[in-house]
Order: C-alpha cells, then sequence, then structure tokens
C-alpha cells in the first residue's frame, strides 16, 4: 500500500512538473514574439524610432541569425552533437531554395506592413493564417475539402473583415502588405511539409537558420538595391546603431530557438493556442502603452475570428488524441488479427484431420 502510495505521488509530481516546463516554455516563447514585434514595430513606425526600412532590417536580421548560426553549427561540429542533417546540393537547391525565397517575401511584407497598420490590427489580420493555411494545403491536395472546415474558415474570414471595417487607421496598402506576409508564410509552411518532412528531413532552428537565413538575404538584395539602398545612399544623417539593431536581431534569433523549444518540448498546437493569447496581450498593450486606437467593432470582429480559430484549434486537437488513440489501439489489433488467424488455421487443420 506504502508502494502505492509513493509511486502515485510520484506520478503527481511527475505531471505537475510537466505542467510547470509547458507553461514557462509558453511564456518564454510569448515574451520574446511580443518583444520581437513591439521592437520591431518601434524601429519602423515614423512615429516612434523613424527608421521605416523594413528590407534594410530584414537583412540586418538574417546577417546576424547567419553568422550566429555558423558558428553554433561549427561548434557543435567540434564537440561530436548533431549539428545538421545531410544536405545535397540538389535537395538544396529544390528544396530550401523556394522556402527561404518564400521566408524573405513573408519578413519583408510582414515588417514593411508595421509603417502602415497598428499593432492591434496586424494581429487581427494574423488571425487569417489557418484559412491561407487551408486553402493553400487543399490546392496542393496536403488536404481534403470539408465544408464543416471550410464554413469554419469563412467565419474567421467574416470576423477579420469586421475588424477591418472597424478600423480606425485602416491603410489599403498596409493591408495588403500584411496579406501578402501571411499568403508567402503560409505557402512556406505547406512547402516545409512538401519538400522537406515528406523526404524525412526535419530542421532545427539553429540548422532552419544555417540553411535559410543566407538564402534570404540573396532573395533581398536585389529589392533593397532597387527600392532601399538610394535612398540610404543619399541620407547623410543616417548611421547604424548597433545597440538598438544589435539587440534587435538578439531577439529576433533568439525567438526562433524558443519556438523549437516550445514545438519540441509540447507541440505546435500548444504553440498555436499560446499565440491566441499573444494576440490579445498585443492588443490590450497597442491599446493602453502604444496609445492605438482600438475600436468596439474592431473587438466584436476580432471576438468572432478568435472564435474561429479556437474551434480550428479544437478539432486539431480531437484529431490529435484521435490519432494518439489509433497508435495505442494498433498492438492491440495487430495481437488479436494474430490470434484469429491462429485459430482459423487451427480449425482448418482439425477439420482436415476430421475428413482424413
Amino acid at each position: 500500500m506504502g508502494r502505492e502510495g509513493s509511486s502515485g505521488s510520484i506520478a503527481s509530481e511527475s505531471v505537475v512538473k510537466k505542467v510547470l516546463l509547458s507553461y514557462f516554455y509558453v511564456g518564454i516563447w510569448i515574451f520574446l514574439s511580443f518583444t520581437v514585434i513591439v521592437y520591431n514595430k518601434y524601429i519602423l513606425d515614423p512615429k516612434m524610432y523613424n527608421w521605416p526600412y523594413p528590407i534594410s532590417l530584414t537583412m540586418i536580421h538574417m546577417a546576424f541569425c547567419s553568422s550566429l548560426a555558423v558558428i553554433l553549427v561549427r561548434v557543435l561540429r567540434l564537440v561530436d552533437l548533431p549539428s545538421s542533417p545531410t544536405m545535397t546540393r540538389e535537395l538544396y537547391v529544390s528544396s530550401v531554395v523556394p522556402i527561404g525565397a518564400l521566408y524573405a517575401f513573408s519578413l519583408w511584407f510582414s515588417n514593411s506592413a508595421y509603417i502602415y497598420l497598428s499593432v492591434s490590427f496586424i494581429q487581427m489580420l494574423k488571425a487569417l493564417m489557418p484559412v491561407a493555411v487551408y486553402s493553400i494545403s487543399i490546392l496542393f491536395n496536403k488536404e481534403n475539402f470539408r465544408s464543416s472546415t471550410m464554413a469554419n474558415m469563412l467565419s474567421i474570414s467574416f470576423g477579420v473583415a469586421i475588424a477591418a471595417y472597424g478600423e480606425a487607421r485602416f491603410d489599403a496598402w498596409g493591408v495588403l502588405l500584411q496579406l501578402g506576409a501571411v499568403a508567402f508564410e503560409a505557402t512556406r509552411l505547406v512547402l516545409i511539409q512538401i519538400l522537406l518532412t515528406s523526404k524525412g528531413i526535419t530542421l532545427n532552428p539553429i540548422t532552419t537558420l544555417y540553411y535559410v537565413s543566407p538564402c534570404c538575404l540573396v532573395f533581398l538584395t536585389l529589392p533593397w538595391a532597387i527600392v532601399e539602398f538610394p535612398i540610404l545612399r543619399n541620407t547623410s544623417s543616417f548611421h547604424l546603431d548597433f545597440l538598438v539593431f544589435g539587440t534587435n536581431s538578439l531577439c529576433a534569433f533568439a525567438l526562433n530557438l524558443a519556438v523549437f523549444l516550445l514545438v519540441g518540448k509540447t507541440s505546435a498546437l500548444t504553440m498555436n493556442v499560446a499565440g491566441v493569447v499573444k494576440d490579445w496581450l498585443l492588443i490590450a498593450f497597442s491599446w493602453s502603452v502604444i496609445r492605438d486606437t482600438v475600436t468596439f467593432i474592431n473587438l466584436i470582429g476580432y471576438g468572432i475570428a478568435f472564435l474561429g480559430v479556437a474551434y480550428y484549434n479544437h478539432i486539431k486537437l480531437q484529431g490529435l488524441k484521435a490519432k494518439e488513440a489509433q497508435k495505442k489501439t494498433a498492438p492491440n489489433d495487430e495481437e488479436a488479427r494474430n490470434l484469429i488467424e491462429e485459430k482459423e488455421s487451427e480449425d482448418s487443420g482439425r477439420k482436415n484431420e476430421s475428413q482424413v
């Protein structure tokens, strides 16, 4: 009895520890994601730091992340720890390059949106991510069309449309940029499944940055040379504040590690749910600290979209639970099948004996 009680208390302590660690990982990710978003807004917004060069900012991030990732990968190799999967030139060109291109445009467009839109409204527009991912997955035959799921996607879109209608600082160009960023990011996520995951290749944040960041940097070079370089060249007062841009880039790099930590120790679904909490916190922060205008219609629209996203996450959770249950019952089903086959063979043998 004593042993059973002690084993039960150990099990409960283990569960509590696991739950607390999950909350800790979620807290780190929310904090870093929150920090990067607000920091980028501070740098790019003309009313704040007033450095409206989103391509340059993205390139600084990519250069910093590439350099740090190269150093970390080489250190891991020196101590004989697994640093990166085998990457052939053909695989890099066919898989990593398109993913890197999409990532470059996604970051460029999303950072550009901060110049024109409030933090709160950008988070409301980001609620369209499940809609974009589901639609593109259908396009690439990664998902089957279901009328119930599409109805849920339409409810999310309807909520975002209401939020856009009630936006006090609506800017059509900013909205197009953010919608473009959502479309590029959704396509990137689907292509990761098609081009990498289906081939059994998984990249952690360090190896992702090691392979993808230089690719992003290359793809951003041309638009930067055409759009921003001429302006920066003619701006005599320009100087790079190493403290601001260094800490900003470090936060961006830390966020990538936090994503790996959160997904690796919990699940991608946990990150989606945590993302909803982060969005509400950012909306509250945008309204109370940055003093962005958040209207009642904004909140009603985002509330509808939020319910749609919450229902989508609930369905995903039920699907994961069903898969786990199926995995657990699979060995039992196999055992039962073997027993039935043995019984049938025995019955067949007896029948043959009686006929003889």
